[in-house]
């Protein structure tokens, strides 16, 4: 071991007559493992938050929309099958779009309809989040109480079928915005539809106002004939839609627009990665405090040991050498205290992560729970900012160590 790291270490022992500053060394490095602790579950924890908000998202909506600027698309099972053939491109299926009214005995909510046809389970996974039913069962229309014939299909979001009243094999009227010409005027499209599941999101907005039915069913309560709305597609990796966006739209051509996930969430995505990269800097200043500390300790070890600081050089220390004292110093003090809250908050994720402390407020938040993603590279990241501040903390302290010179000391002590 060089001796100045074997000096530094042993100053981190204190004697009888150094308690006090050894009780101020605790300190620092107690603040540093708190700064570390908090910036690295922060950091966890928004990770976490931006990583389930968005598989909750891709989950009820595609990677991929394709629409046309013509309004509906006629050919769409040719489009689909173009956009399948675009390398990256996992799968993709025609759906129907539009605004609706449900009804249950004398409760109406407003909902957005989301028509699927053939294939639509391998675009959007939604059926891990059902609570009842199944996908499948939207393309089979059944009866249901004194109806004489078989209803068309719906599956609707757990805080709708609440609010509305009603149950898994119940009944509810689907009203259009759109009206129909009739012999007594122009009257709302109202159908009845039969509700063969339930899906729990974890998302307010979905949970209250999404519903979903085959893509015939809504063709014809919609009269818009053979045509969809658009085509939605999933791809291999979520995070290239970027780049597979761009080469759908060169495959299919005017007058096709393609957007992404990404941008269509970009308002969304985007607070979040600010809100992370303010939280990354403000908390950071809670290790430049401790930092601070570290000043504050490696100056006055500096006065206690100007003795020791004095014989060394009379020995033969260079000044770089003394120096070297004191910078390990601080970086073992920065080192421990890392380490330390680098352990205390993979701990605290991973409670976090497997126990739930902290319940929020869903039709808030969007989630009723905290969630928690560590990767190794943000530790790292962490590990690094303090690190660095610890030994820039050490600089002074070991520059004024360095610049003692042994005469004066030992003339006036």
């Amino acid at each position: 071991m060089r001796y100045e790291l074997f000096i530094g270490w042993r100053y981190l022992r204190a004697k009888r007559k150094e308690r006090v500053i050894s009780l101020i060394t605790l300190i620092s490095t107690l603040g540093l493992i708190i700064g570390v602790m908090t910036l690295n579950i922060v950091l966890a924890v928004f990770t976490g938050f931006e990583e389930d908000l968005r598989d909750r998202i891709l989950a009820f909506n595609p990677q991929i929309v394709v629409l046309s600027f013509n309004g509906k698309i006629r050919d769409y099972a040719d489009v689909a099958q173009r956009v399948e053939r675009v390398p990256g491109v996992a799968a993709a299926a025609p759906f129907i779009y539009g605004q609706v009214m449900v009804a249950a005995g004398d409760k109406v909510s407003g909902a957005v309809v989301r028509a699927v046809g053939p294939g639509s389970e391998r675009v959007v996974d939604m059926q891990r989040h059902l609570t009842a039913g199944r996908v499948e069962d939207l393309a089979t229309p059944r009866t249901v109480g004194s109806e004489t014939v078989a209803l068309p299909a719906l599956i609707a979001g757990k805080d709708l079928a609440a609010e509305l009243g009603v149950k898994v094999g119940d009944a509810v009227n689907v009203i259009s915005p759109l009206a129909s010409p009739t012999a007594v005027g122009m009257l709302p499209r109202i159908k009845r539809f039969v509700l063969v599941g339930l899906f729990d999101s974890g998302m307010a907005e979905y949970d209250s106002a999404l519903v979903y039915t085959s893509l015939g069913a809504a063709q014809q309560f919609f009269d818009i004939g053979d045509v969809v709305t658009g085509i939605e597609a999933r791809i291999v990796d979520p995070l290239q839609a970027r780049e597979i966006a761009p080469r759908i739209g060169q495959t299919l051509g005017f007058p096709y627009r393609v957007r992404d996930w990404m941008e269509i969430n970009y308002n969304l995505f985007a607070a979040l990665q600010v809100g992370k990269t303010v939280y990354f800097v403000v908390l950071l200043l809670i290790i430049l405090v401790a930092a601070f500390n570290v000043v504050s300790t490696l100056i006055m070890v500096v006065m206690e040991k100007r003795k020791d600081i004095a014989v060394l050089k009379s020995m033969g220390a260079t000044r770089a050498g003394v120096g070297r004292i004191f910078l390990f110093k601080g970086l073992i003090i920065g080192a421990v205290g890392t380490a330390v809250g680098n352990a205390g908050a993979y701990l605290a994720c991973e409670l976090l992560k497997h126990y739930r402390f902290i319940e929020l407020p869903k039709d808030v938040y969007s989630i009723d729970t905290l969630r928690v993603k560590m990767y190794p590279e943000y530790f790292l990241a962490v590990s690094v900012a303090s690190l660095l501040m610890c030994l820039l903390a050490a600089v002074y302290p070991a520059r004024q160590a360095a610049r003692l010179a042994p005469v004066d000391v030992i003339r006036y002590e």
